[in-house]
């Protein structure tokens, strides 16, 4: 078991001001593989304070800096992606060739993406005799979820290393071995003291810590709708910045004129991929109602090839859920539909036969739903599809926004449909004919969903106060 128990403060491993530990659960075993410690508002204080002193030099570093320290640190991540990927799948049970082939691949792509756009990203407008200039706005505090951690950790930690800002990472306490990688990496990369800072603790009290403290000037969290609205309510005395990337609940609209099958297909999977465990994951399948038994049969024969299994099993479609609580959130929450009477055409309660330890969960397909029924509201973050009927194009758009969630959409059809569908979506994102994330386009979602924008040159403008000076040109 690896015993992590230090936090990485002002460049240095350093022991928490008190030492209270738990340990991390691997979740496709039930046993401990690490032990972490629990910061207390001490140690957050010496973070901030290190991370406050680091920002005075850091944030007048040159753009030839920034990008040399990122590419260096892509090198170094680059040398470590093996480890990554393993503390992956030890922490959260992401089967092993996903974690490699996928979430370890995220971080590095943050990283690759930050640095080409650094390269050319303009923090200087000129408008007549002003200058309009942007600027790191100060020290951040990160609160990050465990369902893609590194993922979630380096799409706020690229961009802010870019534009000269320093940092607090408050990892997921569920998930936190992926961090401890992270701040090897950066400290072997050669970032100033101070500049990135580690520490590990409970959500709500370091959250509250972090969003109250008088020296940090943003908040980005990536969690649940709740956790968003208390950051905020924290942040609101001392007018911070805050940027939330939370829930979703995705509608995918399958139109007439669609593949049917290769449609289905890929929203099945798409909504099954990392054990349902993404936010932006296409759980309400929307299909023509004089199709939908025809769609039901489809999704059925695609979840029969689905192999729940060990993550280091080179079979496994998906692993298990990532700690016992989300297990125990997404059983009962199938139990509640099938209670309120809902149509379970696949899958159901418990765990899959010959998997009785670790938190495995059934791929499970309800049909026929209305989307008032609980299971298509609530964000379940689990392997459960939800498949509604609708009568035309306007009655999806209208169920499809009828929803707390505005994160992502999917439309399929003819191009010229899908696009008009997208555009009445009201969604941070729509994905069309099953194309894929671009790292480079705005993450980030309406409503209920969070605020502001992660990833690519969007993502940059979250961490960047705008200056304007006049009579910066002479007459």
């Amino acid at each position: 078991m690896k015993e992590l128990t230090k936090f990485y403060i002002n460049g240095e491993w350093v022991d928490p001001v008190e030492s209270r530990q738990i340990d991390v659960i691997n979740p496709a075993t039930e046993q401990p593989v690490a032990k972490i410690s629990m910061a207390g508002k001490e140690d957050v204080d010496r973070a901030v304070a290190a991370a406050k002193a680091a920002f005075d030099s850091f944030s007048q570093t040159t753009r030839e800096e920034r990008l040399a320290l990122l590419n260096k640190l892509a090198e170094v991540y680059k040398e470590r992606y093996s480890d990554m990927a393993e503390a992956i799948t030890l922490e959260m049970g992401a089967p092993a060739a996903f974690s490699q082939k996928a979430q370890a691949a995220t971080g590095l792509g943050h990283i690759a993406t930050a640095a080409e756009i650094l390269k050319t990203f303009e923090f200087e407008e000129k408008l007549g005799t002003t200058h309009v200039f942007k600027e790191p706005i100060g020290v951040c505090g990160f609160i990050t979820p465990w369902n893609w951690p590194i993922n979630q950790i380096m799409c706020k930690v690229a961009p802010a290393l870019a534009t000269g800002c320093t940092m607090v990472l408050k990892p997921s306490q569920v998930a936190p071995m992926d961090a401890y990688v992270l701040a090897e990496m950066i400290d072997a990369a050669g970032y100033p003291p101070g500049v990135f800072n580690l520490i590990n603790g409970a959500g709500p009290q370091v959250g509250e810590w972090l969003s109250t403290h008088p020296d940090v000037d943003m908040i980005s969290l990536t969690g649940s709708t709740y956790a968003g609205a208390q950051v905020s309510k924290y942040a609101a005395d001392s007018i911070k910045r805050v940027s939330l990337e939370l829930g979703g609940k995705s509608a995918n609209i399958i139109l007439d004129d669609a593949d049917l099958e290769r449609a289905v297909k890929i929203g099945v999977m798409s909504c099954f991929n990392n054990t349902g465990q993404s936010c932006n994951a296409p759980t309400r399948m929307l299909v023509p109602a004089d199709k939908h038994d025809q769609v039901v049969e489809i999704a059925k024969a695609v979840a029969a090839k689905v192999v729940v299994g060990a993550p280091d099993d080179p079979k496994t479609t998906i692993g298990p859920q990532a700690n016992e609580k989300q297990w125990k959130t997404v059983q009962k929450l199938i139990q509640q539909a099938i209670d309120e009477g809902c149509e379970l055409v696949y899958g159901g309660p418990g765990k899959p036969e010959g998997l009785e330890v670790g938190f495995y969960t059934k791929p499970t397909i309800f049909a026929n739903l209305k989307n008032s029924d609980t299971i298509c509201q609530e964000e379940i973050f689990g392997p459960v599809l939800s498949i509604i009927p609708y009568k035309d194009e306007e009655d999806a758009i209208r169920i499809a926004n009828d929803s707390i969630y505005g994160l992502s959409g999917y439309v399929s059809g003819s191009q010229e449909r899908a696009r008009r569908v997208a555009s009445r979506m009201r969604t941070g994102m729509v994905h069309i004919n099953g194309a894929p994330v671009d790292v480079k386009a705005p993450f980030g979602g309406y409503k209920q969903s969070g605020n502001g924008r992660e990833w690519g040159a969007h993502g940059f403008d979250e961490f960047l106060e705008l200056k304007a000076v006049m009579g910066f040109e002479a007459k």
